[in-house]
């Protein structure tokens, strides 16, 4: 390990967060709560899906359709918006890409068919996909090395936040108003840009490296980044955090997108048969193990390292999926929920700081975009392709498939370079 990692990694005297200033903690709070609403907007659709189907005739191989499109999207945006963030500032994507998924999401509770929903679904996905990729990059860049885990395991969990929130509004709304004014409440997010504008500045290594490369930056032109991603000294990582990037996205929307699904439909289409009450108490129960999770990532990879942290919640993820899926028990799902987002969830805090620390400032966000947004395209028809075995055999059974995704996640992790404590460049 070099020195400046190891000085990078050596903890400070005290508590750890009187090591944070100010600022820093706005840039959390910022990405953090615009990550929450993120998740709720996109989880309405997950928590209103069988009224959906119900209302508009879809089948479950539509509505799997649906998702996919959104992720789709999600992984143009994430790219989009990953260029926007290393030309024009992370402030400016983040807010842009917030109102994006606000606007868009309302406007789903406008549709009449299938394919008005695609269209609506297609848009939110676009702002959906660049709040990750501008938050993230705004984050890793303020806060110290030493921290830099905690802080994205921080802003993760409020994912979880946001899922819980979306049971919560359906909850609410579902049974009084309909599946429509659902929607309507996903414009709220569109405030928190206001907040943005006059709270949060720009990370001062961006500020710096815009003031020192911008001419450099402008001759090369805005797509350059992409090319060096593949460079000979790039390439070798790029393919190694897409590849880990993919069976986390892969498993998280093959997963979590149809769980609410998994919990309301009857048993004879392999699902639990829980009535709304039941399965929106327990996915907001599940949630809040997904938030200690994503935290306690950040704290346990900054503490034994990326590679060790996420190797073990790799693996009981694996270990988890199989049992959860073959159960139909209401109490024990209701059990087995929270460790089942902890392990199959929560390291999803550790792909901020991994991709952050793997590359310099210059193409930092395009890398985040590129190669998160990427996987996350490709891993849009994993709720296509669970839905459409969910047809034939079942959603207990098709949750199979994700567990042997886990495990070749699992794989992966044992070429994982150890970055944890590098300082930024």
């Amino acid at each position: 390990m070099s020195g400046n990692m190891q000085n990078a990694a050596a903890p400070p005297a005290g508590a750890w967060y009187k090591d944070v200033t100010g600022r820093q903690w706005r840039d959390v709070i910022a990405a953090g709560m615009g990550w929450a609403l993120d998740s709720m907007d996109v989880m309405l659709y997950a928590m209103v899906i069988v009224a959906i189907m119900g209302d508009l005739g879809l089948s479950t191989t539509q509505a799997g359709l649906l998702t996919t499109v959104t992720l789709v999207a999600s992984g143009i945006g994430g790219m989009l918006f990953g260029l926007i963030a290393d030309r024009w500032g992370r402030k400016n994507s983040l807010t842009l890409s917030i109102l994006v998924y606000s606007v868009f999401t309302a406007a789903c509770g406008f549709s009449e068919s299938l394919s008005q929903l695609i269209i609506f679904r297609f848009f939110l996905g676009l702002g959906m996909g660049g709040e990750w990729t501008a938050g993230a990059a705004l984050v890793t860049e303020s806060w110290p090395a030493r921290h830099r885990g905690k802080a994205m395991g921080l802003v993760q969990s409020c994912w979880a936040l946001g899922y819980a929130l979306a049971a919560v509004v359906t909850a609410i709304v579902l049974p009084k108003f309909g599946w429509r004014a659902v929607f309507f409440v996903g414009i709220v997010p569109a405030l928190l840009t206001l907040w943005i504008r006059r709270g949060v500045e720009e990370p001062k290594i961006w500020l710096e490296h815009r003031k020192k490369e911008l001419a450099k930056d402008k001759q090369r032109g805005v797509l350059a980044n992409v090319g060096d991603l593949f460079s000979h000294e790039h390439r070798g990582k790029t393919m190694l955090a897409f590849g880990l990037s993919l069976m986390h996205l892969f498993t998280y929307w093959g997963l979590f997108s149809w769980i609410p699904g998994y919990l309301s439909l009857p048993p004879e289409q392999g699902g639990a048969g829980l009535d709304l009450f039941k399965s929106s108490t327990w996915v907001i129960v599940m949630q809040g193990g997904g938030w200690f999770g994503y935290v306690l990532f950040g704290f346990i990879s900054d503490k034994i390292g990326r590679k060790k942290a996420f190797s073990i919640f790799f693996l009981m993820a694996t270990i988890l999926v199989p049992i959860y899926a073959s159960t139909r028990d209401a109490t024990a799902l209701l059990c087995l929920g929270p460790f089942l987002v902890f392990f199959g969830a929560g390291f999803a805090s550790g792909f901020g700081p991994l991709i952050a620390e793997l590359y310099p400032t210059h193409m930092r966000a395009t890398a985040q975009g590129i190669i998160y947004n990427c996987a996350r395209g490709i891993s849009a028809f994993a709720p296509f392709v669970i839905g459409s075995l969910a047809g034939v055999y079942g959603l207990g059974p098709a949750f199979m498939l994700i567990g042997a995704c886990f495990l070749l996640g699992l794989v992966l992790v044992l070429l994982l370079p150890e970055t944890t404590g590098k300082e930024l460049e």
